[in-house]
Order: C-alpha cells, then sequence, then structure tokens
C-alpha cells in the first residue's frame, strides 16, 4: 500500500459523483438512435466540448503561425498502434525518445536537441499543464496515457510565447478524445502477458447542446525485462451550451500505476551477454494522480472570443528502491547489484491549482485587419519531498525519523499580449511579449522554527515572427523570441549559494512549407543560444550545472500520397550543433557535445488504406549519443553513467481490419527485427525492449 504523502480527500470522490449525475441528465435526455438521425436530418450537430488548443483550425493556424507547427491526427495514431504518448510524438520531427521502458511510466523526451529528460518544453492535455512540478520538482513523473488521445498540436516558435513558462523548446499539447454516442469495448494483449481492456461511453442530448463521455481503461503487464506495471486510468468528459454564446466543459481523470521498475541498469557482461532479467526486483515506482478542469467558452461576438481554464491537480509518486553494498558489488566484478535489507522511500507529493484565461480580438486598427490575443494565468504548485527508510520484510512501513521532509511551493503569474498584423494576403507579422513573475519557497518541516526561504524573479519575454505566401504553394516563415525556463527550487533556496539564473535562450527560426497535389512539406532551421543553460538535477539534489549553450539545426516533415491508399509520410531531424560554451568543472567541457542530444534522428511511415484494411510499415532511426557531458566513449565500469551509446533503428508493423462498422480487430509487431540496443544509462544500462506483438478486438454497441 502506497504511503500517503499526498493527503487525499473526499474531493475526488465528490468530483466523480458530482460528473455521474450530469451524465445521468444528459443521458435522460438522450433520444433513440431513430430521434437523433432525425435531429441530424434537421441541421443539429453535438457540440464539442471547449478546451484550450494551441493551434487554429488547421488550414488557417499553420499558414498564420510564424514557426513549425505540427499535428498528429487520429488516423496518425491509428496507424502507429502506440503503447505510449512516447510513440505517438515519434510522428514530430525534433522530437528524440530516450525509452527506458515498454510503456513509458517515465517520460523521457527531447526537443531540438534539448537532453532528452530535461525537458524545457512545456507539456499539456488540452491546454492545461500536467507536468506535476514545472517550478518546484521533477515533470518527468506523469506521462498521460495513450488510450485516451485523439490526437497532438506541437508549436514552436515565438508564437509559443502564448504558452509557459517551459516554452524554449516549445509546446505539446495532447486532445484527449470524446467517446461518440454508444458503448465501446476494446481488449488487448501481447508480449510480456500485456492484458488491457477498455469501456469507452458516449452520450448526447436530443438538441446536441450536451456530450457526456467516459473511457476507462486497466492493463497489466509482466513488461520488458520483468518490469511489470498494473494501471488503472478513468477520464470522465461532460459539457454543454448555455444559449448561443456559452459553452461550458468539466473533465475529470484519475490514473494509478504500480510499476516494477528502477532507475538500475545492467552492467555490460550482462547486458551482452543478452540479459533480461529486472536489475532491481523488488524496486517500485507507485503513482496516482486526480485531476479536474473546468472550461468556459465565450464566443462574445464574431470578433471577439475569451476562453477560460481553472484546473486543479493532485498526484503523489512514490519511489521505494532498496540500497546497495558497494563494495560486494565491485568484488563480484561489477555482475548484478548486490542489495541490502534496507529500503529507502524517495517520495514526492504534488498539488497544482490555477486558471487560464485568453481573450482573442478581431479589429481592423492601422488600416488593415489584425488579431490581438491577451492572456492572464495564475499557478500554485507544491512539493512535499520526503525521505524515509524501512526494512525488507515491511518494505513500505517506513521506519524512524524522515531523513528529509520539505515542501517546496510556488506562486506564479503571468501576462501575455500579442498582436498579428494581416498587411495583405500574403504578409503577416506577429509581435508580443510575455512577463512571468513567481515567488519559490522551501520550507525544512523537520526543523523546530520550520525555517523558510524565499527567491522571487520577473522575466520580460519578448517576440516577434512574420510569414509571406510566396505563391499559392510555398510560404516563407520566421521568428526570433527569448525563451524561458524558470529554475527548481532546490537550485534558488536551501542550499547556500548564489542563486541559479532562469535558463534562457534566444530563439531564432527560419522556414518554409507547402503542399501541392499530393504533396506536404515543412522545413525548418533553427537556433537556441543559451545566455544560462540549467541542469539542476531533481528538485535541486545536486549544484546545479550551468552555463552558456548553442543548439543548430533543421527539421524536415514530408508527406506523399501516391493515390490508391498507400501514403508516404516521415520526419528528419539534422542537429550539428549542441554544445557547451565553457568548461563545467566535473560535468562537461567547452565544445563537448550535450547528452541524449542526437545529431540525426529519422522517423518514416508507409500506410496502405483499402476499404475496411489499414497497415503501416514504420522505421525509426535514433544516431548515436554520449551519457554525459564529458563525452566519455567508453561506459564507465563504476557507475554506468557515461559513455557513448550506439545507433541504432526498430522496424514495427500494423495493421487493422474493420469487420463492419462495429466490429474491428487491430495488431502489431515491434521491433520487428529484433534489434538489441541501448536505450539509456542511469546507474546502469537501459536494454531496449525486444521484438513484441499486441493483438486487440474493438467492439461498438
Amino acid at each position: 500500500m502506497k504511503q500517503d504523502i499526498c493527503h487525499k480527500t473526499p474531493l475526488a470522490v465528490a468530483i466523480a459523483a458530482a460528473l455521474l449525475l450530469t451524465s445521468g441528465s444528459i443521458l435522460a435526455e438522450t433520444t433513440s438512435e431513430t430521434a437523433a438521425e432525425e435531429s441530424a436530418q434537421d441541421g443539429i450537430a453535438a457540440i464539442d466540448l471547449p478546451r484550450i488548443s494551441i493551434i487554429a483550425p488547421a488550414a488557417l493556424g499553420h499558414s498564420l503561425t510564424p514557426g513549425a507547427v505540427y499535428t498528429v491526427t487520429p488516423e496518425d495514431i491509428e496507424e502507429v498502434q502506440p503503447r505510449s504518448t512516447e510513440d505517438i510524438l515519434r510522428r514530430v520531427p525534433g522530437i528524440y525518445i530516450k525509452r527506458e521502458e515498454d510503456s513509458a511510466v517515465v517520460t523521457n523526451l527531447g526537443v531540438r536537441g534539448l537532453p532528452a529528460g530535461d525537458y524545457k518544453t512545456l507539456v499539456l492535455e488540452d491546454g492545461v499543464p500536467i507536468q506535476p512540478g514545472i517550478f518546484v520538482g521533477n515533470s518527468r513523473y506523469f506521462n498521460p496515457r495513450a488510450q485516451r488521445m485523439e490526437g497532438v498540436e506541437v508549436l514552436k516558435g515565438a508564437s509559443s510565447l502564448r504558452f509557459g513558462p517551459n516554452n524554449i523548446g516549445g509546446v505539446i499539447n495532447f486532445l484527449t478524445r470524446t467517446p461518440e454516442d454508444g458503448v465501446a469495448l476494446t481488449g488487448r494483449f501481447g508480449s510480456w502477458n500485456t492484458r488491457e481492456a477498455s469501456i469507452d461511453i458516449g452520450a448526447s442530448s436530443s438538441s446536441g447542446e450536451s456530450r457526456f463521455g467516459i473511457i476507462a481503461t486497466h492493463a497489466t503487464s509482466d513488461g520488458w525485462n520483468d518490469k511489470g506495471w498494473d494501471m488503472t486510468d478513468i477520464m470522465v468528459k461532460a459539457g454543454t451550451a448555455f444559449g448561443d454564446n456559452h459553452f461550458v466543459g468539466v473533465k475529470f481523470s484519475y490514473y494509478e500505476n504500480d510499476a516494477n521498475i528502477s532507475y538500475r541498469g545492467y552492467f555490460e557482461d550482462a547486458f551482452n551477454a543478452g540479459a533480461t532479467f529486472n536489475p532491481a526486483p523488488d524496486d517500485f515506482f507507485l503513482t496516482d494522480r486526480v485531476a479536474l478542469d473546468i472550461n468556459h467558452d465565450w464566443e462574445i461576438n464574431r470578433d471577439l472570443r475569451l476562453q477560460t481554464v481553472f484546473y486543479w491537480s493532485e498526484m503523489s509518486r512514490d519511489y521505494w528502491r532498496f540500497l546497495v553494498d558497494g563494495a560486494t558489488t565491485n568484488a563480484d566484478g561489477l555482475t548484478v547489484w548486490n542489495y541490502t535489507d534496507t529500503v529507502q522511500g524517495n517520495n514526492r507529493a504534488f498539488d497544482r491549482y490555477g486558471f487560464d484565461s485568453r481573450l482573442v480580438m478581431n479589429h481592423s486598427a492601422f488600416g488593415f485587419e489584425n488579431e490581438a490575443q491577451f492572456g492572464l494565468r495564475y499557478m500554485r504548485e507544491e512539493m512535499q519531498d520526503i525521505t524515509v527508510r524501512a526494512e525488507r520484510a515491511t518494505p513500505r512501513n517506513p521506519v524512524g525519523a524522515p531523513l528529509r521532509n520539505r515542501l517546496d511551493s510556488a506562486d506564479s503569474l503571468a501576462l501575455f499580449a500579442q498582436n498579428r498584423f494581416d498587411f495583405n494576403e500574403s504578409l503577416s507579422l506577429t509581435a508580443g511579449v510575455r512577463v512571468e513573475t513567481y515567488e519559490q519557497k522551501r520550507n525544512d518541516l523537520r526543523a523546530a522554527v520550520d525555517p523558510v526561504d524565499t527567491f522571487s524573479n520577473t522575466e520580460w519575454l519578448p517576440g516577434i515572427g512574420a510569414t509571406y505566401q510566396v505563391n499559392p504553394s510555398l510560404q516563407v516563415y520566421s521568428s526570433v523570441y527569448l525563451a524561458f525556463a524558470p529554475p527548481l527550487v532546490g537550485s534558488v533556496v536551501g542550499s547556500g549559494d548564489v542563486p541559479t539564473d532562469a535558463e534562457k535562450s534566444l530563439n531564432v527560426d527560419l522556414g518554409l512549407r507547402g503542399s501541392r497535389d499530393s504533396f506536404t512539406y515543412a522545413l525548418t532551421a533553427f537556433q537556441m543560444d543559451f545566455s544560462n543553460q540549467v541542469d539542476p538535477g531533481i528538485s535541486g539534489i545536486r549544484a546545479p550545472n550551468e552555463g552558456s549553450a548553442l543548439i543548430q539545426g533543421a527539421e524536415l516533415s514530408l508527406d506523399y500520397d501516391f493515390g490508391q491508399g498507400l501514403r508516404l509520410n516521415g520526419n528528419l531531424t539534422w542537429i550539428p550543433t549542441a554544445e557547451f560554451g565553457e568548461d563545467r568543472p566535473g560535468q562537461a567541457l567547452d565544445g563537448n557535445r550535450l547528452p541524449y542530444s542526437p545529431e540525426w534522428t529519422a522517423n518514416l511511415t508507409l500506410s496502405y488504406r483499402n476499404g475496411p484494411l489499414q497497415a503501416a510499415l514504420l522505421f525509426n532511426y535514433s544516431d548515436e549519443v554520449f551519457g554525459d557531458g564529458m563525452n566519455r566513449t567508453e561506459i564507465n565500469p563504476l557507475s554506468n553513467m557515461g559513455g557513448l551509446i550506439p545507433s541504432y533503428y526498430t522496424v514495427d508493423v500494423t495493421t487493422s481490419y474493420d469487420f463492419n462498422p462495429n466490429l474491428s480487430l487491430f495488431g502489431a509487431v515491434k521491433n520487428l527485427t529484433d534489434k538489441r540496443y541501448i536505450s539509456g544509462l542511469r546507474q546502469g544500462i537501459y536494454a531496449g525492449p525486444e521484438r513484441s506483438f499486441d493483438l486487440g478486438l474493438r467492439y461498438r454497441f
């Protein structure tokens, strides 16, 4: 049983009950299939539940965005048949995945050469921040489940200033599904004794003005390398229209995952021998999360629209690890980890609430068409960080006083203003500024007086960009903006050192995009020039590793429809420069390459659709990367934390067949060639997942 450091209350139950009551009223209004058909014939369409998207509708949003912009569609997701959202993100140029588990319990991705796992990229779900501790702790602990997703929006360049903080790499916005009316059941099984069951329930009122949906998934697996997991994910959505111009939506989600994973990997001899055992069989990574979003969309008139979302989340992550006897491990020749009978719990709980309000206004000042946007965001974060000890007989029952018990918190306020000047049908210029002000605190809860250390800061972040339509099949775009990521609390308070500056980068994009007949393309050259690139560890556990850095590269996406159901889609990323700007004692050398920043990544999908049949062949390539900033080529025999990780590729095959509108069969083979590769280094070698299969069935009533 998990240690309850999150202090959960009946609030989650009350929210769920309220949503179910709402859904009951909607279901009561839902008419028969015949009545629904009559409503459709009368021109009544069900509303889309309100949410904040980061991209306007595709045709318009892409052409007026002065930076790289990408969307992943439901059809793309169907082709991938993802085990995790990381699988989905391979469809986006500039993203590198460092896979540590087959289901990506912990997220490891890098954007445009930023070291994987060191985000500096804002991750949203339906426009709401989902990284647990943006100002206070580690952002990697929650990775949303692929089962609830219908698409992804990715925004880079100056337009990402509208969202923040952590907008150096841009913004990733996962879009969740709302089930269609009716009930659908999905079952899936696969390698490593993976079993998954999902139910989708959807309903709408006869008028089409109210909607309800629930997606519930339970899945278990022994996991690759015996890293088993047991996951439950539930999302409830409801919404309604009030009059002709007010729309309200509510989303409640619950997630729990007990994963038998650790930060420990293999020693070289075990990896080279083809080991598939769990190197830390008694370590557990336990996560649960509840969240509530309330959206209001007010179409004031045809030229004025106000969107507001209020959000709250509560999450705990308990990480129980058996300590290692280093002397006997070394004496045994670094073959396996020798564990003691002492268990350490590095347990963290996160609380967040806030709101984000955005006003969009079309106007004709200065004698031409304009679109102005204004934004206001407030967010409060807390992280309780507890370190405790336990014994093997009762591994999750703490013994003695906590070794650490501190409360990190942050209050942040952001203002944003932007105006797009449409000089004519071809040329648009967008100028904006974002102001982020925040205060961070650390309370040592073990101290008798409970001392509080504080740090406050304000950042002004300007940006400007332009688009020019050369001809119907070619557009040129460019932008420059000052991007920002806040330092974690542990980097600025409580250490006695000089506070770490915020991480700032001057980002420049220059690109072209367009389409002609069946061919679509986008090419962007980019530069991120860091005045202060920071790697502070997890919530300031180690001293900040900071200084200047430079990243330069280009990303390309291509799509070609051959006709007759055959399509080729791919992306390529080239980052020739990703280097430190000076020596960082013990951490990096001037000119060395950033860790987990490959020079080349490529993803290619050849898909075929013909009536009820769909099939895809997917190729993924990752170039070699260094495991640390010292750029050691040999894997460190003592800690396995550094070394050169060779390049590798994987090939996947997916297929599905619709027997009728209600029944579908789908399956996949991942890593078809059974390639054995190193996916990462962290207290050992992480082996990438071997060849695996999935087979599933979906039926809609």
